[in-house]
């Protein structure tokens, strides 16, 4: 953007020019960003909790990230890998490789977009165990492309109306202990689903976010993810961790599923990756992942050397910058001050926290439960008005979520949270 446009000026030519799908959550023209804050066009200050939707761990700009993307713009901009192989995308696959967990040799390919990692995942699954099926969960987002969109279990806004689907996908509950499904229920359901409907020797994957992300911010249980690693060794069923939102780093681990012990097969990485630039990746056991033959798998400009050369400098900043130890700081500070709105704010149904992933989901009862959405929106609304910028999620868009940078500022965390407190307090209506 050239200069600081006027806002109302570029609504107009937003309107004329865009389809009416693209709507953004907040209402206003970013000029600059810089850490854990952001200025709009007209010179407001906002503190950041969205973080891009999860891409800015590592903050607006970081200088280590800036630093590796100028250099490599100054060398090699693209070829293509599919043409011609370049450093900075074996040393991301070299990195990604040795973060995964478990003891056996991993690979790993680079693409554009969390739904292309998401894709790819299922393809390479299909053509290592010669199966067409998949099992996705309810609450689960896993992408915008028909395939990614036909494993998404939540319609509106994301698939109404986008179909027919691609045939194959079958989904199972997700254990979210506030809604009645516990680990053991949902296990059970799966069984039941093989059983009855599915036969297991069909399956070649079962896809699962560790902490589901635009379905509310919901931990699966340990118990739960040690129960589906068993069940898919039972099947030789490929079990891919969806860690698009969760990973690098969110939860205070690489990866969230290393919370649970469990070693999926593959993992799907974006967001984060590249500190801001678009890249994806598919890191898994080098057995399943050297399935798919030469040519089967690739893209145009996935795995740009750009994007990866901002990758290892935030790799790095992951391995040296202490990002973990902060995530597990943040997580405590978070839950601590989201269970105290909750024993005070009759409107907070539920707190969950894992590492810096909080979720704080609001009801208009809590007896009955009742997904508080306008609540919601009313806090987001009210929180911008004050300098924050929030998201929703979950089915009903009742979720409260945090995706700060992970390196934010404690005066930039604690104004934020208080911001937050402030606006929840004026939408209860109750401080107890």
């Amino acid at each position: 953007m050239l200069g600081a446009p006027d806002e109302s000026a570029w609504r107009e030519r937003a309107n004329r020019y865009l389809p009416r799908a693209m709507v953004p959550a907040h209402p206003i023209v970013v000029d600059h960003a810089e850490g854990s804050r952001l200025w709009s066009a007209d010179g407001r200050e906002f503190i950041d909790f969205a973080g891009g939707i999860g891409v800015l761990n590592v903050g607006h700009g970081h200088p280590d990230v800036l630093r590796a993307a100028h250099r490599q713009l100054d060398r090699l901009i693209h070829t293509s890998f599919q043409v011609a192989a370049y450093e900075p995308y074996l040393a991301v696959v070299e990195r990604l490789a040795s973060l995964a967990p478990g003891a056996l040799p991993k690979k790993a390919i680079l693409l554009n977009s969390g739904a292309e990692a998401v894709e790819n995942a299922v393809k390479i699954a299909r053509l290592h165990t010669g199966r067409p099926a998949v099992v996705a969960f309810t609450g689960a987002f896993h992408g915008r492309t028909l395939m990614t969109m036909s494993m998404t279990g939540t319609d509106r806004p994301y698939k109404e109306g986008f179909g027919p689907f691609v045939g194959e996908v079958h989904r199972a509950p997700f254990p979210y202990e506030y809604r009645g499904w516990t680990a053991e229920r949902s296990l059970n359901a799966l069984e039941t689903l093989f059983r009855e409907e599915l036969s297991p020797e069909m399956v070649a994957a079962v896809v699962i976010e560790p902490v589901l992300g635009e379905g509310g911010f919901v931990p699966a249980p340990r118990d739960f993810l040690v129960g589906l690693r068993q069940l898919c060794d039972r099947h030789r069923i490929v079990l891919v961790a969806d860690e698009v939102q969760s990973g690098m780093g969110r939860t205070a681990r690489t990866f969230a599923i290393e919370h649970s012990g469990v070693e999926p097969d593959l993992i799907t990485v974006a967001k984060s990756l590249a500190g801001g630039l678009p890249l994806s990746a598919v890191v898994g056991r080098a057995d399943i992942m050297d399935a798919p033959g030469p040519g089967s798998l690739g893209g145009t400009f996935g795995g740009n050397p750009v994007a990866c050369a901002a990758a290892v400098a935030v790799l790095d900043l992951m391995a040296e910058g202490g990002l973990l130890e902060r995530a597990r700081v943040l997580g405590s500070i978070l839950e601590e001050r989201m269970a105290d709105w909750k024993r005070h704010y009759r409107a907070v149904g539920d707190v969950r926290c894992l590492g810096a992933m909080a979720g704080l989901e609001l009801v208009h009862d809590r007896d009955t439960k009742e997904p508080a959405g306008d609540l919601a929106q009313r806090v987001v609304e009210g929180c911008r008005g004050a300098g924050l910028l929030l998201l929703r999620a979950g089915p009903e868009h009742n979720v409260l979520r945090t995706l700060m940078p992970l390196n934010i500022e404690e005066d930039a965390l604690m104004r934020g949270l208080d911001i937050m407190e402030h606006q929840l307090a004026l939408t209860d209506g109750v401080r107890g």
